[in-house]
């Protein structure tokens, strides 16, 4: 499933080709990606002649903006957006086509069908599912480390689930909680409420440095993802944890191991993310000041 940086990319160049666009009519090939209206020729009325102003996202979400009504729209597992002329053939598994006044379509295409579109007022859409109860987003002024703190809580859940629970944090999936966890030395089954204050600040600031690096790198194209212009993500080439099981740690040289936690395949360093426990704090096995100058390492490694 696309996680942050990938739908952060598919927005992006979405915004480029699509602002400014108006709508002459749509075609809806499969009525179940519909979820408001559910009514196909009521989803296509309320859309013709609207003109896209801009691309947003929240979370793992796209905010697709028109003048006077916003389309919400999730990705899944393989949903993916493009631009094609009207004349060229259209794909298998294309399920919704946005078709424009200059002769152009934006075509929505999801293999799974897993995808969902809902149709909201201006403001409407924060006010109910699915976007009301997402928790902060990691790439904005308002995720601090005190912002952070407090979403933690003193929560028992283990880390690596509680960081793919959306109301939370958004936009971490599979690949880069392992690779957060990975670079702040933090074992994923630590529980959330024994993390020291040096481990907030440690996870806090690997979020934002794996993120961002990974958006600067369009995303990670582990299996079928590719941005709106149909380029791939290259950030896969970068991943220190995630999928690397049985190759070494390019820290330490450990073999990183893979395991089941909170139902999700999970990648680990044993040596840089020592298991807690019984339950308890994790422990790395090295002094806090080695600790921290790793971590640093790592942290400097993803921001460049």
């Amino acid at each position: 499933m696309p996680e942050l940086p990938e739908v952060e990319t598919v927005r992006r160049t979405l915004k480029q080709l699509i602002t400014g666009k108006i709508i002459k009519h749509v075609t809806v090939n499969l009525p179940r990606i519909l979820q408001k209206p559910d009514d196909p020729l009521a989803f296509a009325a309320e859309l013709e002649g609207r003109t896209f102003q801009t691309v947003e996202r929240r979370g793992k979400f796209l905010r697709l903006v028109m003048d006077g009504l916003i389309l919400v729209s999730h990705l899944r597992m393989e949903g993916r957006y493009g631009l094609f002329d009207k004349d060229e053939p259209v794909e298998i598994h294309t399920h919704v086509i946005f078709h424009f006044t200059d002769g152009t379509e934006l075509r929505y295409k999801d293999v799974r069908q897993f995808g969902t579109m809902h149709l909201f007022s201006p403001g409407e859409e924060f006010q109910v599912a699915p976007l009301n109860k997402l928790g902060l987003e990691p790439l904005e002024e308002g995720f601090t480390l005190e912002t952070f703190r407090h979403a933690l809580g003193k929560r028992s859940t283990k880390i690596k689930p509680l960081l793919l629970n959306q109301e939370v944090v958004v936009g971490l999936g599979n690949i880069y909680v392992d690779e957060a966890l990975h670079t702040a030395g933090i074992h994923p089954e630590t529980a959330a409420n024994d993390l020291k204050k040096k481990d907030q600040e440690l996870l806090h600031q690997a979020i934002v440095a794996t993120l961002s690096a990974a958006v600067e790198a369009g995303g990670s194209s582990i299996k079928s993802y590719v941005n709106g212009q149909g380029e791939m993500g290259l950030f896969q080439h970068s991943l220190k944890a995630y999928g690397r099981t049985g190759e070494p740690c390019l820290k330490c040289g450990t073999l990183i191991e893979k395991s089941v936690v909170g139902g999700r395949g999970t990648h680990v360093c044993p040596k840089c993310q020592k298991q807690p426990r019984n339950g308890g704090a994790s422990s790395t096995g090295n002094t806090t000041k080695s600790r921290n100058h790793t971590v640093k390492q790592r942290l400097d490694g993803a921001n460049k």
